[in-house]
Protein backbone atom coordinates (compact mmCIF):
# COMPACT_ATOMS: atom_id res chain seq x y z
CA UNK A 1 0.00 0.00 0.00
CA UNK A 2 0.98 3.37 -0.69
CA UNK A 3 0.90 5.53 2.49
CA UNK A 4 1.63 9.18 3.26
CA UNK A 5 2.18 10.73 6.19
CA UNK A 6 2.10 14.13 7.51
CA UNK A 7 5.06 15.54 9.89
CA UNK A 8 3.86 18.67 11.75
CA UNK A 9 6.60 20.32 13.00
CA UNK A 10 8.77 23.94 14.06
CA UNK A 11 11.58 23.47 11.30
CA UNK A 12 13.81 26.17 12.71
CA UNK A 13 14.47 25.15 16.51
CA UNK A 14 13.83 21.60 16.15
CA UNK A 15 14.55 21.20 12.42
CA UNK A 16 17.25 18.75 12.87
CA UNK A 17 15.10 16.36 15.46
CA UNK A 18 12.10 16.41 12.50
CA UNK A 19 14.68 15.67 9.61
CA UNK A 20 15.32 13.16 11.43
CA UNK A 21 12.00 11.64 11.65
CA UNK A 22 10.75 12.47 8.03
CA UNK A 23 13.81 10.36 6.77
CA UNK A 24 13.31 7.51 9.32
CA UNK A 25 9.93 7.34 7.26
CA UNK A 26 10.95 7.44 3.95
CA UNK A 27 13.67 4.52 5.04
CA UNK A 28 10.43 2.58 5.78
CA UNK A 29 8.64 3.10 2.68
CA UNK A 30 5.95 5.59 3.42
CA UNK A 31 5.93 9.44 1.52
CA UNK A 32 6.13 11.97 4.22
CA UNK A 33 4.56 15.44 3.66
CA UNK A 34 6.00 17.98 5.94
CA UNK A 35 3.89 21.06 7.42
CA UNK A 36 6.34 24.00 8.91
CA UNK A 37 5.07 25.26 11.60
CA UNK A 38 7.45 27.30 13.14
CA UNK A 39 7.75 31.52 13.60
CA UNK A 40 11.28 32.03 15.64
CA UNK A 41 14.15 31.46 12.84
CA UNK A 42 14.72 30.20 9.68
CA UNK A 43 13.52 26.33 8.57
CA UNK A 44 16.51 23.83 8.80
CA UNK A 45 15.23 22.63 5.33
CA UNK A 46 12.62 23.21 3.15
CA UNK A 47 8.55 21.77 3.80
CA UNK A 48 6.16 20.56 1.43
CA UNK A 49 3.64 23.08 3.21
CA UNK A 50 5.55 26.05 4.10
CA UNK A 51 4.54 28.06 7.26
CA UNK A 52 3.40 31.31 5.53
CA UNK A 53 0.55 28.82 4.07
CA UNK A 54 -0.16 27.41 7.27
CA UNK A 55 -0.01 30.74 8.52
CA UNK A 56 -2.69 32.11 6.05
CA UNK A 57 -5.16 28.49 6.98
CA UNK A 58 -5.71 31.08 10.39
CA UNK A 59 -6.44 33.72 8.53
CA UNK A 60 -3.08 35.62 9.56
CA UNK A 61 0.08 36.97 8.12
CA UNK A 62 3.47 35.20 8.55
CA UNK A 63 5.25 38.58 7.96
CA UNK A 64 2.91 40.50 10.51
CA UNK A 65 3.62 37.63 13.61
CA UNK A 66 6.99 37.56 13.11
CA UNK A 67 6.95 41.44 13.22
CA UNK A 68 4.90 41.75 16.20
CA UNK A 69 7.36 39.54 17.85
CA UNK A 70 4.22 38.01 20.21
CA UNK A 71 5.31 34.04 20.57
CA UNK A 72 2.11 33.00 22.04
CA UNK A 73 0.03 34.80 19.41
CA UNK A 74 2.18 33.24 16.94
CA UNK A 75 1.85 29.85 18.63
CA UNK A 76 -1.56 30.06 19.00
CA UNK A 77 -1.92 31.68 14.93
CA UNK A 78 -0.35 27.83 14.10
CA UNK A 79 -2.66 26.23 15.99
CA UNK A 80 -5.51 27.44 14.21
CA UNK A 81 -4.34 26.71 10.88
CA UNK A 82 -2.69 23.82 11.43
CA UNK A 83 -6.08 21.63 11.69
CA UNK A 84 -7.01 23.19 8.17
CA UNK A 85 -4.16 22.11 6.31
CA UNK A 86 -3.74 18.76 8.04
CA UNK A 87 -7.75 18.25 7.02
CA UNK A 88 -7.64 19.47 3.57
CA UNK A 89 -4.68 16.99 2.71
CA UNK A 90 -6.65 14.56 4.68
CA UNK A 91 -9.60 15.03 2.59
CA UNK A 92 -7.51 15.30 -0.66
CA UNK A 93 -6.48 12.09 -0.43
CA UNK A 94 -3.12 13.18 -0.02
CA UNK A 95 -2.46 11.97 3.63
CA UNK A 96 -2.97 8.62 5.31
CA UNK A 97 -1.80 9.86 9.34
CA UNK A 98 -0.05 12.76 10.97
CA UNK A 99 3.07 12.55 13.43
CA UNK A 100 4.02 15.28 15.07
CA UNK A 101 6.82 16.16 18.32
CA UNK A 102 7.60 18.77 20.63
CA UNK A 103 7.36 20.70 24.12
CA UNK A 104 4.54 22.34 24.84
CA UNK A 105 4.08 24.84 22.24
CA UNK A 106 5.09 21.68 19.77
CA UNK A 107 2.08 19.75 21.49
CA UNK A 108 -0.37 22.66 21.33
CA UNK A 109 0.17 22.89 17.62
CA UNK A 110 0.44 19.15 16.91
CA UNK A 111 -2.61 17.91 18.73
CA UNK A 112 -4.65 20.96 16.84
CA UNK A 113 -3.75 19.57 14.13
CA UNK A 114 -5.13 15.65 14.94
CA UNK A 115 -7.99 17.08 16.62
CA UNK A 116 -9.34 18.07 13.27
CA UNK A 117 -9.09 14.63 11.53
CA UNK A 118 -11.44 11.38 11.84
CA UNK A 119 -11.41 8.95 14.63
CA UNK A 120 -9.38 6.02 12.93
CA UNK A 121 -7.01 8.33 11.22
CA UNK A 122 -3.16 7.63 13.11
CA UNK A 123 -1.77 10.31 15.15
CA UNK A 124 0.75 9.90 16.95
CA UNK A 125 2.75 12.82 19.28
CA UNK A 126 5.92 12.50 20.54
CA UNK A 127 5.87 15.09 23.43
CA UNK A 128 7.31 16.48 27.09
CA UNK A 129 4.47 16.33 28.35
CA UNK A 130 2.85 12.88 27.82
CA UNK A 131 3.73 11.55 31.23
CA UNK A 132 0.74 13.98 32.57
CA UNK A 133 -2.16 15.09 31.96
CA UNK A 134 -2.67 15.15 28.35
CA UNK A 135 -6.87 16.01 28.50
CA UNK A 136 -6.52 19.36 27.04
CA UNK A 137 -4.25 18.17 24.04
CA UNK A 138 -6.05 14.56 22.87
CA UNK A 139 -9.57 15.71 24.13
CA UNK A 140 -12.16 13.08 22.53
CA UNK A 141 -9.92 12.29 20.03
CA UNK A 142 -7.58 9.36 19.51
CA UNK A 143 -4.82 10.75 19.41
CA UNK A 144 -1.34 8.23 20.65
CA UNK A 145 0.71 10.06 23.16
CA UNK A 146 4.59 8.94 23.20
CA UNK A 147 7.04 10.41 25.82
CA UNK A 148 10.22 11.74 24.46
CA UNK A 149 12.03 11.01 27.85
CA UNK A 150 14.34 13.86 26.93
CA UNK A 151 13.25 17.47 25.23
CA UNK A 152 13.00 17.85 21.71
CA UNK A 153 15.81 19.28 20.94
CA UNK A 154 18.31 17.30 19.09
CA UNK A 155 19.35 14.12 17.91
CA UNK A 156 21.32 12.53 20.79
CA UNK A 157 21.30 9.11 21.86
CA UNK A 158 18.31 8.70 23.91
CA UNK A 159 16.15 10.94 21.22
CA UNK A 160 17.36 9.04 18.52
CA UNK A 161 16.07 5.61 19.57
CA UNK A 162 12.78 7.73 20.53
CA UNK A 163 12.25 9.04 17.27
CA UNK A 164 13.27 6.15 15.63
CA UNK A 165 10.48 3.94 17.49
CA UNK A 166 8.11 6.94 16.70
CA UNK A 167 8.31 6.45 12.97
CA UNK A 168 8.00 2.88 13.08
CA UNK A 169 5.04 3.23 15.17
CA UNK A 170 2.97 5.83 12.57
CA UNK A 171 4.22 3.70 10.01
CA UNK A 172 2.70 0.54 11.61
CA UNK A 173 -0.21 2.37 11.91
CA UNK A 174 -0.43 3.61 8.85
CA UNK A 175 0.23 0.11 7.08
CA UNK A 176 -1.90 -1.83 9.53
CA UNK A 177 -5.27 -3.25 7.83
CA UNK A 178 -8.57 -3.11 10.37
CA UNK A 179 -9.78 -6.75 9.32
CA UNK A 180 -13.60 -6.68 8.74
CA UNK A 181 -15.21 -8.19 12.03
CA UNK A 182 -18.70 -9.88 12.09
CA UNK A 183 -21.09 -7.30 11.64
CA UNK A 184 -19.06 -4.24 10.79
CA UNK A 185 -21.72 -2.92 8.66
CA UNK A 186 -24.24 -2.86 11.27
CA UNK A 187 -25.79 0.64 12.37
CA UNK A 188 -24.10 2.10 15.54
CA UNK A 189 -26.28 2.90 18.50
CA UNK A 190 -24.56 4.54 21.21
CA UNK A 191 -25.56 4.39 24.96
CA UNK A 192 -24.29 6.07 27.80
CA UNK A 193 -23.70 4.10 31.57
CA UNK A 194 -22.44 4.97 34.83
CA UNK A 195 -22.19 2.08 37.58
CA UNK A 196 -25.38 2.80 38.73
CA UNK A 197 -27.63 2.42 35.37
CA UNK A 198 -24.87 -0.63 34.69
CA UNK A 199 -27.69 -3.27 34.91
CA UNK A 200 -29.91 -1.10 32.68
CA UNK A 201 -27.53 -0.30 29.96
CA UNK A 202 -26.51 -4.18 29.99
CA UNK A 203 -29.71 -5.54 29.30
CA UNK A 204 -30.49 -2.45 26.80
CA UNK A 205 -27.65 -3.44 24.89
CA UNK A 206 -28.18 -7.57 24.75
CA UNK A 207 -31.87 -6.80 23.27
CA UNK A 208 -30.55 -4.21 20.73
CA UNK A 209 -27.96 -6.61 19.46
CA UNK A 210 -30.70 -9.07 19.10
CA UNK A 211 -31.95 -6.70 16.83
CA UNK A 212 -29.48 -6.68 14.34
CA UNK A 213 -27.73 -3.09 15.72
CA UNK A 214 -23.88 -2.71 17.28
CA UNK A 215 -24.24 -0.44 20.46
CA UNK A 216 -21.18 1.57 21.73
CA UNK A 217 -21.50 2.26 25.15
CA UNK A 218 -19.97 5.27 26.84
CA UNK A 219 -18.70 5.77 30.18
CA UNK A 220 -20.42 9.09 31.45
CA UNK A 221 -17.60 10.56 33.18
CA UNK A 222 -17.13 13.59 31.40
CA UNK A 223 -15.02 12.80 28.55
CA UNK A 224 -17.36 9.90 27.76
CA UNK A 225 -20.05 12.01 26.95
CA UNK A 226 -18.07 14.36 24.76
CA UNK A 227 -16.57 11.74 23.42
CA UNK A 228 -19.85 10.24 22.21
CA UNK A 229 -21.00 13.45 20.79
CA UNK A 230 -18.01 13.95 18.74
CA UNK A 231 -18.72 10.80 17.13
CA UNK A 232 -22.57 12.00 16.49
CA UNK A 233 -20.71 15.15 14.78
CA UNK A 234 -18.28 13.20 12.83
CA UNK A 235 -21.40 11.01 11.26
CA UNK A 236 -20.38 7.46 12.83
CA UNK A 237 -24.25 7.00 15.19
CA UNK A 238 -27.36 6.15 13.89
CA UNK A 239 -28.81 6.76 17.20
CA UNK A 240 -29.03 7.49 20.69
CA UNK A 241 -29.81 5.75 24.04
CA UNK A 242 -28.95 8.42 26.40
CA UNK A 243 -29.67 6.39 29.69
CA UNK A 244 -27.56 8.30 31.56
CA UNK A 245 -27.35 12.14 31.74
CA UNK A 246 -26.09 12.30 34.82
CA UNK A 247 -23.34 14.65 33.51
CA UNK A 248 -25.31 17.39 33.29
CA UNK A 249 -25.62 17.24 37.33
CA UNK A 250 -21.92 17.76 37.33
CA UNK A 251 -21.91 20.67 35.10
CA UNK A 252 -25.03 22.46 36.94
CA UNK A 253 -23.18 21.64 40.95
CA UNK A 254 -19.24 22.14 39.74
CA UNK A 255 -18.82 18.32 40.07
CA UNK A 256 -15.58 16.60 38.55
CA UNK A 257 -17.53 14.44 35.64
CA UNK A 258 -19.11 17.31 33.29
CA UNK A 259 -19.29 17.18 29.94
CA UNK A 260 -19.18 20.46 29.27
CA UNK A 261 -22.60 22.91 28.74
CA UNK A 262 -22.78 21.39 24.89
CA UNK A 263 -24.12 18.04 26.67
CA UNK A 264 -27.15 16.70 25.07
CA UNK A 265 -26.93 18.66 21.85
CA UNK A 266 -25.36 16.65 19.04
CA UNK A 267 -28.16 14.13 18.70
CA UNK A 268 -30.62 16.62 18.02
CA UNK A 269 -28.17 18.81 16.15
CA UNK A 270 -27.49 15.68 13.73
CA UNK A 271 -31.44 14.98 13.60
CA UNK A 272 -31.02 11.63 14.44
CA UNK A 273 -33.18 9.72 16.83
CA UNK A 274 -32.52 9.71 20.30
CA UNK A 275 -34.26 8.58 23.86
CA UNK A 276 -33.19 10.28 26.77
CA UNK A 277 -33.73 9.08 30.30
CA UNK A 278 -32.67 11.31 33.57
CA UNK A 279 -30.71 8.64 34.52
CA UNK A 280 -28.01 9.55 37.57
CA UNK A 281 -29.32 13.04 37.57
CA UNK A 282 -29.62 12.12 41.07
CA UNK A 283 -26.09 12.61 41.56
CA UNK A 284 -23.18 14.77 41.60
CA UNK A 285 -19.63 13.52 41.62
CA UNK A 286 -16.59 14.88 43.52
CA UNK A 287 -13.04 12.74 44.76
CA UNK A 288 -12.21 11.91 48.01
CA UNK A 289 -14.35 13.29 50.52
CA UNK A 290 -12.27 16.16 51.68
CA UNK A 291 -12.44 17.24 47.80
CA UNK A 292 -16.07 18.57 48.16
CA UNK A 293 -16.73 22.37 48.19
CA UNK A 294 -16.96 23.29 51.98
CA UNK A 295 -20.59 24.70 50.50
CA UNK A 296 -21.69 21.21 50.16
CA UNK A 297 -20.91 20.19 54.16
CA UNK A 298 -24.77 19.98 55.36
CA UNK A 299 -25.54 17.79 51.94
CA UNK A 300 -26.28 13.87 51.66
CA UNK A 301 -23.21 11.67 50.46
CA UNK A 302 -22.64 8.36 49.53
CA UNK A 303 -18.97 7.51 49.44
CA UNK A 304 -19.23 5.11 45.84
CA UNK A 305 -15.32 4.27 46.88
CA UNK A 306 -12.65 5.76 48.94
CA UNK A 307 -11.54 8.10 45.28
CA UNK A 308 -14.86 8.86 44.40
CA UNK A 309 -18.13 10.52 46.50
CA UNK A 310 -21.44 10.60 45.51
CA UNK A 311 -23.60 14.27 46.03
CA UNK A 312 -27.39 13.89 46.36
CA UNK A 313 -28.74 16.17 43.80
CA UNK A 314 -31.84 18.57 45.50
CA UNK A 315 -35.43 19.09 44.13
CA UNK A 316 -34.81 22.99 43.25
CA UNK A 317 -31.36 21.17 41.05
CA UNK A 318 -33.51 18.75 39.55
CA UNK A 319 -35.67 21.34 38.40
CA UNK A 320 -32.79 23.04 37.28
CA UNK A 321 -31.58 19.96 35.51
CA UNK A 322 -35.45 19.60 34.00
CA UNK A 323 -35.23 23.00 32.36
CA UNK A 324 -31.63 22.39 30.81
CA UNK A 325 -32.96 18.93 29.36
CA UNK A 326 -36.49 20.50 27.56
CA UNK A 327 -33.92 23.57 25.88
CA UNK A 328 -31.74 20.86 24.16
CA UNK A 329 -33.86 18.84 23.12
CA UNK A 330 -36.51 21.37 22.07
CA UNK A 331 -34.08 22.32 19.58
CA UNK A 332 -33.34 19.29 18.20
CA UNK A 333 -34.20 18.42 14.68
CA UNK A 334 -34.63 15.14 14.98
CA UNK A 335 -36.99 12.86 16.48
CA UNK A 336 -36.74 12.74 20.25
CA UNK A 337 -38.78 10.73 23.52
CA UNK A 338 -38.10 11.21 27.18
CA UNK A 339 -38.58 8.02 29.26
CA UNK A 340 -38.66 8.38 33.22
CA UNK A 341 -38.50 5.96 35.88
CA UNK A 342 -40.54 7.14 38.53
CA UNK A 343 -39.22 5.17 41.31
CA UNK A 344 -35.56 5.86 40.83
CA UNK A 345 -33.20 7.25 38.57
CA UNK A 346 -29.94 5.47 39.81
CA UNK A 347 -29.02 2.09 41.82
CA UNK A 348 -29.27 4.13 44.83
CA UNK A 349 -32.21 6.43 44.20
CA UNK A 350 -34.86 3.86 44.82
CA UNK A 351 -36.76 3.00 48.06
CA UNK A 352 -34.72 2.04 50.59
CA UNK A 353 -31.23 3.76 49.65
CA UNK A 354 -29.72 6.60 50.81
CA UNK A 355 -30.35 8.89 47.54
CA UNK A 356 -33.88 8.11 47.33
CA UNK A 357 -35.82 11.12 47.00
CA UNK A 358 -39.55 11.41 46.00
CA UNK A 359 -39.81 14.71 46.01
CA UNK A 360 -36.58 15.13 43.78
CA UNK A 361 -38.09 13.01 41.20
CA UNK A 362 -41.02 14.22 40.91
CA UNK A 363 -39.37 18.11 40.87
CA UNK A 364 -37.93 16.88 37.94
CA UNK A 365 -41.18 15.27 35.83
CA UNK A 366 -43.42 18.29 36.57
CA UNK A 367 -41.00 20.62 34.78
CA UNK A 368 -39.74 18.68 32.34
CA UNK A 369 -43.22 18.28 31.02
CA UNK A 370 -44.09 22.18 31.93
CA UNK A 371 -41.29 22.96 29.88
CA UNK A 372 -41.07 20.29 26.94
CA UNK A 373 -42.32 21.01 23.63
CA UNK A 374 -45.41 19.43 23.72
CA UNK A 375 -44.54 17.08 20.34
CA UNK A 376 -41.71 15.48 22.90
CA UNK A 377 -43.01 11.97 23.68
CA UNK A 378 -42.67 12.07 27.34
CA UNK A 379 -43.36 8.38 29.27
CA UNK A 380 -43.10 7.76 32.99
CA UNK A 381 -43.31 4.39 34.23
CA UNK A 382 -44.22 3.06 37.83
CA UNK A 383 -40.55 1.15 38.30
CA UNK A 384 -36.90 2.57 38.94
CA UNK A 385 -33.88 2.73 35.62
CA UNK A 386 -32.86 -0.46 36.61
CA UNK A 387 -35.81 -2.40 36.11
CA UNK A 388 -35.79 -4.77 32.89
CA UNK A 389 -39.14 -3.78 32.06
CA UNK A 390 -37.91 -0.35 31.84
CA UNK A 391 -34.61 -1.02 29.61
CA UNK A 392 -36.96 -2.89 27.47
CA UNK A 393 -39.19 0.25 26.78
CA UNK A 394 -36.02 2.06 26.11
CA UNK A 395 -35.36 -0.24 23.34
CA UNK A 396 -38.64 -0.68 21.81
CA UNK A 397 -38.87 3.25 22.29
CA UNK A 398 -35.97 3.94 20.22
CA UNK A 399 -36.73 1.06 17.53
CA UNK A 400 -39.93 2.85 16.77
CA UNK A 401 -38.27 5.75 16.27
CA UNK A 402 -35.78 3.59 13.76
CA UNK A 403 -38.12 2.50 11.63
CA UNK A 404 -40.51 5.70 11.56
CA UNK A 405 -42.79 4.31 14.03
CA UNK A 406 -42.43 6.81 16.69
CA UNK A 407 -42.52 10.21 17.75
Amino acid sequence: MNRTIAVVGTLDTKGADFQFLANEIRRRHCGVVVIDVGVVDEPLFEADVRRDEVARAAGADLAALVAAGDRGEAVAAMARGAPQVVRRLYDEGKIHGVVSMGGGAGTLIGSSAMRGLPVGVPKLLVSTVASGDVAAYVGTSDITMMPSVVDVAGVNSISRVIYTNAAGAIVGMVTAEVASGEGADKPIIAATMFGNTTRAVNHAKTLLEERGYEVLVFHATGAGGRTMEALIDDGHIAAVLDMTTTEWADELCGGVLSAGPHRLEAAGRAGIPQVVVPGCIDMCNFWARETVPAKYDDRTFYQWNPNVTLMRTTPAENRQLAEIFAEKLNAATGPVSVLIPAKGFSEIDVAGKPFHSPEAIRAFIETLTQRLDPAIRVVEMDVDVNDPAFSASTVEMLLGMLDGKGA
